[in-house]
């Protein structure tokens, strides 16, 4: 495996999440280490549901690999009102674009819906890698103990018309 910063090496390709999808998906949020020790408490128990992945434009970055198809990350746009509800990068698959690609297919999404503002509740280790991506800093959301007991920073992406 190469290092962290390494750039795709395999083609990756984003589609529509299907709800086989599901287990995958609910795996890479418990399983982020981003939310290990203190920020544990707000994936336990979290579930990416097939009624979820219905109702929401969730979409997949998916990489061969000699099982088929390996799952690097995904996100959840929802339309009303408009938020990046969830992105995750596998652990072993960030530092190589993964991310920027799922926030740009995120953008050209809520271009395509008619939107013109994303908003982001951001997990506060992952505030630096919106700031990167072009979301601006709009405020804070504050903290709704036992689950989330800190304050997140909130964020905007501007979605351009086309």
């Amino acid at each position: 495996m190469g290092s962290r910063t390494s750039p795709i090496s395999q083609p990756v390709t984003i589609r529509r999440a299907v709800a086989r999808d599901a287990k995958r998906l609910t795996r890479l949020v418990r399983g982020s280490g981003a939310y290990e020790g203190e920020y544990s408490a707000a994936v336990e128990g979290y579930r990416v549901g097939p009624d979820y992945i219905e109702v929401h434009r969730v979409f997949v970055a998916v990489g061969a690999d000699e099982n088929g198809d390996r799952v690097l990350g995904f996100y959840s746009l929802v339309l009303a009102p408009p938020e990046l509800d969830l992105l995750f990068v596998a652990d072993e698959a960030q530092g190589r674009g993964i991310g920027r690609l799922l926030v740009a297919h995120m953008q050209s999404e809520a271009r395509g819906a008619g939107l013109d503002r994303v908003k982001v509740v951001s997990h506060l280790p992952a505030a630096d890698f919106y700031h990167r991506v072009g979301a601006v800093r709009t405020g804070t959301a504050l903290a709704y103990p036992p689950a989330v007991p800190w304050d997140r920073p909130e964020f905007e992406f501007r979605i351009p018309p086309a």
